[in-house]
């Protein structure tokens, strides 16, 4: 086990960790908002945030909320964070849904959670005025956002708030003095599928604040860092990452508005520091190489970076003075940048930390709270997703001749089971706690973990080889004006012929190769697939290709949805 590299608090709960963090940064900004007026902003308190969530918790358990499960949905915002703690520090059961949900999918999980109240922020108006009128579910109470009073039996959040503070002035204690259980449900999840095949994971207070106290010791956030918000809040990788371990260090929070809009945030936020998936700083770390290179400077920059890595083995950083127009260009504040939800290419790892910006990868899952294992700010190797957790404990299952197998897990991190799923949570869970991942690896005689793709997704020839298509993916991705790729194995005869559909870049595709026939794009294509051919056993050749212009098929947090890929190419 990998002990801890930096001090950090114990919490039993997460009502404990709110209690104790407040104590210490209550008068620091926990969230930077914009305001109606352009340029202008509104910072709101550690102290101001808790006291928002006590006022709002009280009114839950005075409307008979005492046990109950509720949900949010809705983007990041403000009174996501405001609701899902006044729920989940005392009232009942907090079930996040995906904002990104359709209408039957959204009542379809709310049925089968069971949920009795729900805060919703606007866009999803309509849907909930057809959910009332239904009165097929067991919601009592419809909680808006963004109403500023109840209005047509439709509750506002902004109102309920201040008749809790109310409740709060008159001694009302019955939210501020509950108890936790640490052991207890207190957190349904749905991972991310169609509502048949989505499971619902429960999570406990001791599951989430383990993992909390894991990334402290191993990752450091600083009172004075501000972390944009920018993957969807319901997914336990932000919402643990992103969300509650901020809080717990006394960060301030910016919400991000928009994929689109990142390069803008980070600078106006004066950002120092964001979690999101690998396919956002690669696509970063590509405008810069661009914008380098359009000034004729990337020799330059090669040569700076040969010189800052010496001067880096005697302890000595000049990277940031260096590569001060390449920071200044992303804010100039910018230092940690943590990947996750998906394989992070070494070669964009490798440029970021050249330039000097902290890039860490990690590893997780919504069933282990959710990072089991992390880069950090003493272990990093190129590749590997680094070293489990202090908490955490890790094997490889059946090893073949390679050191690959199934990474099995056994942590404090790991859930209580799916609800209401015996035989999933049987198939998942050993009974002497090893949780089963799904995702093959190896681990190095230094202990750090290598993913090399998901069990299911490995293709297996005739001949007994293994064919891990996420390996392939990033090869592909590299080729100039291929934005992302799906390698699959299409059944020939007995055996599979390993094909991969290709998403181009037009714009790209035209600036570079000067073509814009879709034959020639096709060819262009082929021969770098070829080329990668070259480098690798025969039996792991990319045989035929398709292209498109259209995205992938992806979940909320930017990940292939194969099977639904695997649809549109057989």
């Amino acid at each position: 086990m990998r002990k801890p590299i930096h001090k950090f608090d114990t919490y039993t709960d997460l009502k404990d960790m709110l209690k104790k963090s407040g104590e210490k940064f209550g008068e620091r900004p926990a969230y930077i908002l914009k305001t109606e007026k352009e340029g202008e902003y509104k910072q709101i308190t550690h102290k101001e945030f808790r006291e928002q969530i006590n006022s709002l918790g009280t009114k839950l358990i005075d409307m008979g909320l005492k046990g109950k499960r509720i949900s949010v949905i809705g983007e990041n915002r403000y009174e996501w964070g405001v609701a899902y703690l006044s729920i989940v520090t005392g009232t009942g059961i907090v079930v996040p849904l995906d904002k990104a949900l359709p209408e039957n999918e959204i009542e379809s999980l709310i049925l089968r959670a069971g949920v009795e109240a729900i805060f919703y922020s606007k866009k999803y108006d309509d849907i909930m005025k057809r959910l009332k009128e239904k009165k097929n579910t067991k919601i009592k109470y419809f909680i808006s956002m963004d109403l500023e009073q109840n209005e047509n039996e439709i509750y506002s959040m902004h109102q309920l708030i201040n008749e809790g503070k109310e409740l709060l002035d008159k001694g009302n204690t019955k939210f501020i003095d509950a108890e936790i259980n640490p052991e207890e449900m207190q957190i349904m999840l749905f991972t991310s599928g169609t509502t048949s095949m989505s499971k619902a994971v429960m999570l406990s207070h001791k599951n989430i604040t383990s993992n909390i106290m894991d990334i402290a010791s191993t990752i450091k956030l600083h009172e004075n860092d501000i972390m944009l918000s920018f993957l969807p809040l319901h997914h336990t990788f932000e919402s643990t990452v992103g969300f509650l371990y901020p809080i717990s260090k006394g960060c301030c929070i910016a919400f991000c508005d928009g994929i689109r809009h990142i390069a803008q945030n980070v600078k106006e936020y004066k950002v120092t520091a964001m979690i999101s998936v690998p396919a956002l700083y690669e696509g970063i770390y590509k405008q810069i190489k661009k914008g380098i290179q359009k000034k004729g400077k990337w020799e330059t920059v090669q040569k700076g970076i040969k010189i800052s890595q010496f001067l880096l083995k005697f302890g000595i950083d000049i990277r940031k003075k260096l590569f001060k127009e390449i920071h200044d260009n992303l804010g100039g504040h910018l230092r940690l940048l943590v990947a996750g939800g998906a394989a992070f290419d070494p070669e964009f790892e490798k440029g970021f930390n050249e330039l000097g910006f902290c890039t860490y990868q990690g590893y997780g899952l919504t069933e282990t709270s959710p990072v089991v294992a992390a880069e950090d700010d003493k272990y990093q190797r190129l590749g590997s997703i680094g070293k489990a957790f202090p908490s955490v404990d890790v094997k490889i299952l059946d090893p073949n001749e390679e050191g690959i197998g199934e990474l099995m897990v056994k942590s404090p991190t790991v859930m209580i089971g799916y609800y209401d799923n015996e035989e999933a949570t049987k198939e998942a869970i050993e009974p002497d706690g090893w949780f089963h991942t799904g995702d093959l690896a190896r681990i190095d005689k230094d202990g750090f973990i290598f993913i090399t793709g998901r069990k299911k997704y490995v293709i297996v020839l005739q001949n007994g080889k293994n064919i891990y298509p996420e390996e392939l993916e990033v090869l592909i991705n590299k080729i100039e004006g291929v934005k992302e790729s799906f390698v699959y194995g299409r059944p020939d005869g007995k055996d599979y012929k390993i094909c991969a559909k290709i998403v181009y870049d037009k714009e790209l595709v035209k600036e570079i190769y000067k073509v814009e026939k879709e034959d020639e794009i096709k060819e262009i294509i082929w021969q770098g697939v070829k080329k990668i051919n070259k480098t690798m056993p025969a039996y792991k050749y990319v045989r035929d290709i398709i292209i498109t212009d259209k995205e992938l098929i992806k979940t909320t947090t930017q990940k292939i949805k194969r099977h639904e890929e695997m649809k549109t190419v057989t």
